[in-house]
């Protein structure tokens, strides 16, 4: 008995189907998620059905303020990346997963970028040899570095977080297909 080959599209389309709903199965849901014991002082503002829906609106919210925090922090990025969707009505698990743009990879390129920029920004006369302090010991060294290092790194990292909220942003709503049927 020969059996027909299945086209190849409809091979792809079902194994990929089948990996989504795998991946689905796998992760916890909003339920689970609250049900930690260590959420209760947080319950209440997280319970919110419209902060775990995806919804166009939600969802570019939640991009913005996870790519924002995500980029701005430098650590705790996905507890004020959550704390900051609730507070915009974004999207909850979508803002914690943007905060994953920064990690051990692209961190280094990312601050580089971020300092030459925030060089170019501030102006020249800005002079920070007023609070330079002795440098005999290793905590002066690393309070001299911040300070005359620390203004153009943060002006940067805040252009750049900022720019890639807003893009974010309108790439979601770009993006989004519209459910609603087109009439020709």
């Amino acid at each position: 008995m020969n059996r027909p080959l299945r086209k190849p599209a409809t091979l792809f389309k079902r194994r990929a189907r089948n990996g989504w709903f795998h991946l689905r199965r796998q992760t916890p849901g909003k339920d689970d998620i609250l049900a930690q014991p260590w959420l209760q002082p947080v319950r209440p503002y997280l319970s919110d059905d419209r902060l775990w829906a995806l919804e166009r609106q939600s969802v570019a919210r939640g991009v913005a303020m996870g790519l924002f925090m995500g980029l701005l922090m430098p650590v705790a990025q996905i507890l004020f990346a959550v704390a900051g969707a609730a507070v915009i009505r974004g999207h909850v698990p979508i803002s914690a997963a943007c905060t994953l743009v920064t990690n051990p990879f692209t961190v280094p390129p990312i601050y580089y970028a971020a300092y030459q920029l925030g060089d170019q920004l501030l102006p020249a006369s800005l002079d920070f040899s007023s609070f330079t302090f002795e440098a005999h010991n290793w905590l002066a060294d690393g309070i001299n570095w911040a300070i005359t290092h620390g203004a153009p790194l943060m002006t940067g990292l805040l252009v750049i977080a900022a720019v890639s909220a807003v893009l974010g942003y309108l790439a979601v709503h770009l993006c989004w297909r519209s459910k609603t049927p087109r009439t020709p």
